[in-house]
């Protein structure tokens, strides 16, 4: 069975909120690509910042990746 992607806000891909480097991770290019595609769209089409809020509001956070416990290791 193959992994569907999901889109996610990125958590180490970030300068405001993670929603580039998320949409850059979705679509496998360099989040600094979209953050310059945002930035010149906001000029003329000043909807884009709404269209950023609203991804900021709907799009959830990459989930914590946590390694599995070892019960045997202490904790630190």
């Amino acid at each position: 069975m193959s992994e569907t992607k999901r889109l996610y806000r990125s958590r180490s891909q970030r300068m405001i909120s993670g929603v580039c480097g998320g949409l850059g991770s979705f679509l496998d290019i360099d989040p600094t690509i979209i953050r310059v595609v945002l930035a010149i769209l906001t000029f003329p089409f000043p909807a884009t910042i709404l269209a950023y809020f609203i991804l900021l509001l709907v799009v959830p956070e990459e989930p914590l990746n946590l390694p599995p416990t070892d019960p045997t290791q202490p904790s630190a």
